[in-house]
Parts: C-alpha cells; sequence; structure tokens
C-alpha cells in the first residue's frame, strides 16, 4: 500500500512516448497528387480528378481512424498508409507506360508535352519510393522513434559513427534524399541496401528512372520545337 503514491507520482511524471512526424509524408503526397494534376491528358487515368479522389478518401479514413481509435502504438493505420504509396506507385507505373506507349506508337507533335510528362512521372518516382523506404525501413517510423526497430533495411552514414558520440533517426527528409540520389545515379550513393527488400526498391527506381531519362525525356528534347 506504502508504494501506491510512488507508482502513480511515476506515471503521471513519465515522459510521453514520441511521436512520428507525419506532416512531411502528407506534404510529399500532396505533391506527388499536384503532378498527377500537371500531366498531359493523355498520361492520365480516367477522368482527371478520380486518382485524387481515392487518395483524398484513403487519406481522410487514416486520418479519421488515427483520431478516432486513438492507438497509442498507431499500427492499426499503417496499413492505410502503405495503401496511399501504393495507389500512388501503381497510378505512376501506369503514367509511365502511357508514356512509353506515346513516344512508341503516337503521333508526337511537339516534344514539350513529352518532356513535361516524363518530368512529372520522374519526380512522383522520387516521392512514392522515399515514402517506401520511409515507411518499410527498420519496421517503419513508429518502430525507429520508439527503439523498437528490426534489423535495419538501410545503411545510413550516421549508423557508423560511435553510439557514445551521436543518437541518430533517419527521417522522412533523409530516405526522400536516398531516392533522389538513387533516381539521378541509378544506384546507392552514400546509404547502403542492407536487405532483398530494399535493394528490390532500389532496384525497380532505377529501372523507372532509367526510362524516363534515359529514353522517353531524351527523345523528348530531341524532338523540341
Amino acid at each position: 500500500m506504502g508504494d501506491a503514491p510512488a507508482s502513480v507520482e511515476t506515471a503521471k511524471t513519465a515522459a510521453p512516448l514520441p511521436r512520428v512526424k507525419h506532416w512531411p509524408p502528407a506534404f510529399a503526397i500532396l505533391a506527388a497528387l499536384g503532378l498527377y494534376l500537371l500531366l498531359p491528358n493523355e498520361l492520365a487515368i480516367g477522368p482527371r480528378w478520380l486518382v485524387p479522389a481515392i487518395e483524398g478518401a484513403l487519406i481522410v479514413l487514416l486520418y479519421t481512424v488515427r483520431a478516432y481509435r486513438r492507438s497509442r502504438e498507431e499500427s492499426d493505420v499503417r496499413e492505410f498508409v502503405i495503401a496511399v504509396i501504393a495507389v500512388l506507385n501503381v497510378v505512376n507505373m501506369v503514367s509511365i507506360g502511357l508514356l512509353v506507349d506515346d513516344l512508341l506508337y503516337g503521333n508526337v507533335a511537339k516534344g514539350r508535352p513529352l518532356l513535361y510528362g516524363a518530368m512529372s512521372v520522374w519526380l512522383t518516382n522520387i516521392i512514392v519510393y522515399g515514402l517506401w523506404f520511409w515507411q518499410l525501413d527498420r519496421g517503419g517510423p513508429l518502430a525507429r522513434v520508439r527503439g523498437r526497430e528490426r534489423n535495419p533495411d538501410f545503411q545510413f552514414p550516421q549508423m557508423l559513427t560511435p553510439a557514445s558520440s551521436i543518437v541518430w533517426t533517419p527521417e522522412f527528409f533523409d530516405y526522400l534524399y536516398v531516392a533522389l540520389t538513387n533516381a539521378a545515379a541509378f544506384s546507392p550513393t552514400d546509404t547502403m541496401p542492407l536487405t532483398r527488400t530494399a535493394k528490390a526498391l532500389m532496384s525497380a527506381e532505377s529501372l523507372v528512372s532509367i526510362v524516363t531519362v534515359g529514353i522517353v525525356a531524351s527523345r523528348a528534347v530531341n524532338i523540341l520545337r
């Protein structure tokens, strides 16, 4: 009985659990939707409003679940986040296919729309894979900030620094930077993939980047008027 007040006092003074910063990936998703709205009509899937409406519904549902279920672990909303990323990925892959098809079989009168389309899908590709890296590395962002992560999927340079001198956890911008450098160099730069999942994701992103930059964009520049 004598220990009860101390236990209550300890519970009251316990530090709150760290939370994930959701606004950077949310802003990235909005940027990807904005890039989709800028695509030429030939590269859009169905009505122009369809994909943003689907993504918007998923995002609203995600925040509704987070607000009303109030799970401390927030593991119940991870499936919604993955669904949002997956929809963006599928839509962008279809746009790339339509872009290549228009280049090979369409009657391209001007190279400028083709170049704009290539730039849009390339930038969206960076955002999508930055989101994948952020969501999947070491069990997800919540596991990383809570210190419950599994073995790392990526090895950042900061991870090689002795733990006695630095305590560092990657955030969304770090994964977006990895996606950007991988898309630009077609290979890892300062951050190395360690697992097969990470290697598969980086390989897929590099292949898409090669198609858009090495084939489509170069062809579009040649036919500019």
